[in-house]
């Protein structure tokens, strides 16, 4: 097992109070695996993802346990992880077309990021070009400022240097936005390819577009307001998902040569609830058609088939 997270509780300060990003969170992500991580925006996705890597100075860990390989890093403690940072654990940000230095060509800054971590960049060089080449890129691009790069070039750098040191985790959080169409599919393919490849052992693919990861995932886990909704292999959950959000979300995706006039998309109405103060019991009773009175009370994250879990009163 890659990893295996244990009632993990992150939250931002705020003037108003704890603003609950992560909120209980369980979850084990097996070795080889590819697993998407799927919810609207301000779901807590992303600050999942930070949090196995690095808390930002918002941040605050209340609780819960996080292991990697057997060895339980101390999210909390920014020196203490650092030896793990890029190693061990690995972050494709979001926005990682701005994650590069403007004012350092691609190779003097790759040199001067390995140079920080303790790693002599020349033996590395080879073996860097040679993974520029398998995203299709040539290894002129060292000599080049992140300004002559697309956007999908510089994608590819950041997932190159992302996992130059093969680490045993890589969290890679909304890699396909801003991109076309069929520079995200290129993109999230050589995610799989380096997983193949074992340039990393595991992988969490965040984003909100379940199309991508229908295509790409093992698995598919589905948030909503700081907690899990549901986990279950991808072709289980694009086939037959079991709680109420997952199949809105599903739902309210447009289908390839169908028209509006003869299938209208169907949203979710209202939004999600305020993670300052959020409701007891289920979080997303106010807007579930299949709400009841038991949704009072807070649905366990349960086991409802093989590797299939959900948190939902109704999702029998």
């Amino acid at each position: 097992m890659t990893l295996v997270v244990d009632d993990l509780r992150v939250y931002y300060r705020s003037l108003a109070g704890d603003v609950k990003a992560v909120d209980g969170i369980d979850l084990e992500l097996a070795d080889g695996e590819v697993m998407g991580l799927a919810g609207e925006s301000g779901c807590g996705k992303s600050t999942f993802g930070k949090a196995l890597i690095k808390l930002d100075s918002r941040m605050r860990w209340v609780g819960g346990t996080v292991t990697l390989d057997g060895e339980e890093l101390h999210v909390w403690d920014d020196e203490v992880m650092n030896p793990h940072r890029l190693d061990d654990v690995s972050l494709v940000p979001q926005y990682a077309m701005s994650a590069l230095n403007p004012t350092r060509k691609i190779g003097r800054m790759i040199h001067d990021l390995l140079r920080a971590r303790g790693v002599d960049f020349a033996p590395l060089r080879p073996e860097l070009e040679r993974r520029l080449q398998l995203v299709g890129l040539d290894s002129s691009v060292l000599d080049l400022y992140p300004i002559e790069l697309s956007g999908g070039m510089k994608q590819r750098v950041v997932l190159v240097v992302s996992t130059l040191l093969n680490p045993s985790l890589l969290i890679a959080d909304e890699i396909t936005s801003a991109l076309d169409v069929s520079t995200q599919k290129a993109v999230a393919e050589m995610l799989v390819a380096f997983r193949d490849r074992e340039f990393v052992k595991s992988v969490i693919v965040i984003t909100h577009d379940l199309s991508i990861l229908a295509q790409v995932a093992d698995s598919i886990v589905v948030m909503y307001a700081g907690k899990l909704a549901e986990k279950a292999a991808t072709a289980t959950i694009v086939d037959e998902p079991r709680h109420p959000y997952t199949r809105m979300l599903i739902g309210s995706l447009p289908e390839v040569g169908v028209r509006f006039a003869e299938h209208r998309l169907q949203g979710i109405k209202g939004r999600p609830p305020s993670l300052i103060e959020p409701p007891a019991g289920c979080r997303f009773r106010d807007r579930c058609p299949l709400a009841t009175p038991r949704c009072a009370a807070e649905p366990p994250y349960r086991a409802c088939g093989d590797g299939h879990f959900v948190a939902c009163w109704e999702a029998e």
